[in-house]
């Protein structure tokens, strides 16, 4: 009877890639019988690794001691890395890098954890050796291209070799993808539609995929086909594209993910935010080596913070970003400074105005050196058209920046973003000496760095050539002595050196002078006669600009109330019955009019005045005829008559 080693061995020699299950219940069979069989726990871990049972491979290897673990380092190591112990198979690779396959697993792993310039050198030096067979040159040469495309992301693109792809990376579509990922990164959307497209057409065309695989091949250039089109302002395409894509059925988990948050943002109408709410909570969270990359998980954490204020769930915001928050509250990063604004929304409930500004300002005593909340703050004012306020506050935060002696809070007070806000509210109130004391000052502060912000000393240096200080003539040929030797074939920073040392010695600067572009170059296509007929128009002063604005939002003038006559009709007015026709008579002069006192017609004849009264018995004299007499007007015997006059 043969021995269940040597039957193993006979079934290993006769295996196939789809025998791992087969392999995997001989090992059992086996360990039944010799438990401490090294050959045999090996070949159990690797059918294990084979089959994808990562946790399996681990515990076999645990169970096997100190033996096994030391002839399976690379396994382990594997194991490690797809379980999402990413750090651990990094070192664990690294302990023996005389394994070709250890510096594979030491490469993926190192690109997991984001340090892709360790990533880009392994994968250098593995192409340089030769590879032991075509498959592994492939792979090296896609991997090489996935890793330039990151660091590219990681605005690292000094450290890649190769900015575009060469002949062999069209006939691939993994590479074609790859260099559209890279091109993407660099803000060349054109050419990356254009390697998009070229993979998608490759990979429609292999005749090695099945139909299904090469749907799930495409799925993910669609999302980035997505991405382009609407960074590239094709927002129709875009959504039409997306409408048609089955991103859920994506098997990469971190990528389905990116595809519906992509299919909600190329919506071109406003979506409902309770159901895209839904939907992108519904995306299942990547585990293990399928999570996010730090620049993609920052805006996926963002947009989700976002729907929550979008839909009410003001107590959920505060409470996430306030975890972020008390840990890091000054500093330039950009998305610590994303989830201050997200705090502060959260804060105001969204409100605006004076309303909002209440709310928020109290954050402050809190967190008075927070970037992003203080930028909140000046966005309120601004949309207020409070321009001063707002300018006082950044003031505020940079004194309060300034009287720390952490270098770290000199380098956030001194930031070019900072300083482009402030510059940029000086100029709102054309406060033009300030505006040259704040870049001065910030120039000096980074001339002396190891690398200091080009954009920065550029904007300081016009500046400060304008100024008819010495000192700040001074400090503006030293800032273009900076500019032009850190890039010698800049036109800006030689015709800034120019124009700094002319004044002193122009001499020394005419080999520079000849250089450039000369003048009546520069001004041949100006047509004179229109400037001098037309005129050059100015902006209007800040101040002046400031005081014609009217009040937005809260100081709009509230419209005057309308005043309500009060109604004249009679309290038992019915408008159904017919209203009286002698209404518009004195009361006295109705016929249903009946005075107090005498009765009937007495009373009547007693308050006549001016008409005609009734011949009087006694007043015949003789046999003459009657005589008619009038009567006194007033009635009543004398009295006073009542009524109107």
């Amino acid at each position: 009877m043969s021995s269940p080693i040597s039957d193993l061995r006979t079934l290993l020699k006769k295996s196939t890639v789809d025998d791992h299950e087969e392999v995997l219940r001989a090992c059992n069979a086996t360990l039944k019988q010799a438990k401490s069989d090294l050959e045999a726990q090996h070949i159990k871990v690797v059918a294990l690794l084979k089959l994808e049972r990562y946790d399996d491979a681990l515990r076999a290897l645990e169970a096997g001691g100190d033996r096994l673990r030391q002839r399976a380092l690379l396994e382990r190591a594997y194991a490690l890395y797809k379980i999402g112990s990413l750090k651990e198979a990094n070192e664990l690779a690294k302990s023996f890098e005389d394994s070709r396959g250890a510096r594979h697993v030491e490469a993926q792993a190192s690109y997991r954890i984001e340090d892709f310039s360790n990533a880009a050198n392994i994968y250098r030096e593995l192409a340089e050796a030769h590879a032991s067979h075509y498959d592994e040159e492939n792979d090296l040469r896609i991997n090489s291209g996935a890793t330039d495309a990151q660091l590219e992301w990681r605005k690292q693109g000094d450290s890649v070799r190769k900015k575009k792809p060469s002949r062999e990376d069209l006939e691939v579509f993994e590479t074609a993808y790859n260099a559209a990922c890279g091109a993407i990164a660099r803000d060349e959307m054109g050419q990356s539609e254009v390697l998009l497209n070229r993979a998608r057409d490759l990979c429609s065309t292999l005749d090695e995929l099945s139909e299904r695989q090469k749907s799930e091949e495409i799925l993910p250039i669609k999302v980035q086909q997505v991405y382009v089109l609407s960074r590239m302002g094709k927002l129709e395409e875009a959504e039409r594209l997306a409408s048609d894509s089955a991103f859920s059925e994506i098997l990469d988990l971190a990528t389905r993910q990116i595809g519906q948050n992509n299919k909600l943002a190329s919506a071109t109408s406003t979506p409902n935010p309770f159901l895209a709410h839904r939907l992108l909570q519904e995306a299942v969270t990547p585990k293990h080596s399928d999570q996010l990359f730090s620049y993609q998980a920052e805006p996926m954490r963002e947009n989700r913070l976002v729907l929550d204020l979008l839909v009410g769930k003001y107590s959920a915001v505060l409470s996430s970003t306030l975890k972020t928050l008390s840990t890091q509250q000054c500093s330039t990063d950009g998305h610590t400074n994303k989830l201050s604004v997200l705090h502060a929304a959260a804060h105001a409930q969204s409100d605006l105005g004076k309303m909002g500004l209440k709310k928020i300002l109290p954050l402050v005593e809190k967190r008075p050196t927070d970037v992003g909340l203080t930028l909140t703050i000046i966005q309120l004012y601004i949309l207020t058209n409070n321009v001063g306020s707002a300018l006082t506050f950044m003031e505020s935060l940079l004194d309060r920046l300034a009287s720390s002696s952490d270098s770290n809070y000199q380098d956030v007070r001194f930031a070019p973003g900072l300083m482009s806000i402030l510059v940029s509210l000086y100029k709102q109130q054309n406060r033009k000496s300030q505006v040259i004391s704040a870049l001065a000052k910030a120039a000096s502060y980074w001339r002396h760095k190891q690398k200091p912000p080009i954009a920065l000393l550029q904007a300081a240096g016009v500046q400060l050539l304008a100024s008819s200080k010495g000192e700040d003539q001074d400090l503006a040929r030293e800032i273009f002595s900076i500019l032009r030797s850190s890039e010698p074939t800049s036109r800006f920073a030689t015709a800034g050196y120019v124009a700094a040392h002319a004044a002193l010695s122009h001499d020394k600067v005419q080999s520079e002078a000849d250089s450039l572009t000369s003048i009546p170059r520069l001004v041949a296509d100006v047509d004179v006669f229109t400037l001098e007929k037309t005129g050059v128009p100015f902006p209007p002063a800040g101040d002046a600009l400031t005081a014609k604005r009217k009040r937005a939002l809260d100081d709009k003038p509230k419209p005057a109330k309308k005043r309500v006559r009060k109604s004249r009709l009679p309290k038992d007015f019915d408008a159904s019955k017919t209203p009286d026709p002698e209404r518009w008579l004195p009361l006295r002069d109705r016929s249903s009019y009946k005075p107090k006192g005498k009765k009937g017609k007495k009373k009547a004849e007693a308050l006549t005045q001016g008409g005609m009264v009734g011949l009087s018995k006694d007043n015949t004299k003789g046999g003459g005829e009657g005589v008619l007499q009038a009567k006194s007007g007033g009635g009543g015997g004398g009295k006073k008559r009542k009524g109107k006059k």
